[in-house]
């Protein structure tokens, strides 16, 4: 390779590079902020089914047990919710909590006519968080790093590992380890993050 085809490849290569590093902090730091956005609303919602489950006692003694049960059953399946792997077991989850979200509101909504207005709708805003703040969480979980993202963050690493094979001294062939090494276990922790369901990296209720 001449000198002027080898400035011109080392250009190539560091360019290459900067944007590999580029695409790498921009796909690390979506994965980071939607795992937080995880955690977040996890905490909302459980912050959500706690106050609604106070201000249930407000209601007839009656009418408080019965959306007190109702409150319990629904976090056991928001914690099932969070911690299955099982698609299929998944899908019974969504079903059953659904049917709890309508049972809860219809509840609410029957055991506040007897109460004044304002306490009224103190008991059915916090019932309105606690199923708003499901959606929330369910839209949180996803919403994930889009696949064209992950195609270009594939593909410019390969490029890049191409590039410093093609001009790597035959005395170095061991260094060619680095650079797969380092981007695989970058792409590993990208991926265990912005995957809530699988990977060791997960959001705890």
């Amino acid at each position: 390779m001449g000198e002027e085809a080898r400035h011109f490849f080392a250009i190539l290569l560091g360019a290459a590079l900067t944007l590999l590093g580029l695409i790498v902090a921009f796909s690390f730091s979506m994965a980071v902020s939607r795992y937080d956005q995880r955690k977040n609303y996890e905490e909302l919602e459980a912050n959500a089914i706690g106050t609604e489950y106070v201000r249930a006692s407000q209601l007839s003694s009656a009418d408080a047990a019965k959306v007190h049960a109702l409150l319990k059953n629904y976090v056991d399946q928001r914690i099932l919710y969070y911690k299955t792997r099982n698609e299929s077991a998944l899908l019974q989850i969504n079903s059953r909590t659904a049917r709890l979200q309508t049972e809860m509101w219809s509840a609410a909504s029957t055991s506040v006519e007897a109460l004044p207005s304002p306490m009224a709708t103190f008991v059915l805003g916090g019932m309105n968080d606690v199923l708003n703040s499901q959606g929330y969480t369910q839209a949180a979980w996803w919403n994930r790093i889009p696949t064209a993202a992950w195609m270009l963050l594939i593909s410019t690493a390969i490029f890049c590992n191409l590039l410093i094979g093609y001009d790597a001294p035959g005395r170095n062939r061991v260094l060619l380890l680095i650079l797969p090494i380092a981007l695989s276990i970058s792409l590993f922790l990208i991926a265990d993050i912005d995957s809530p369901r699988r990977g060791i990296i997960r959001v705890q209720p």
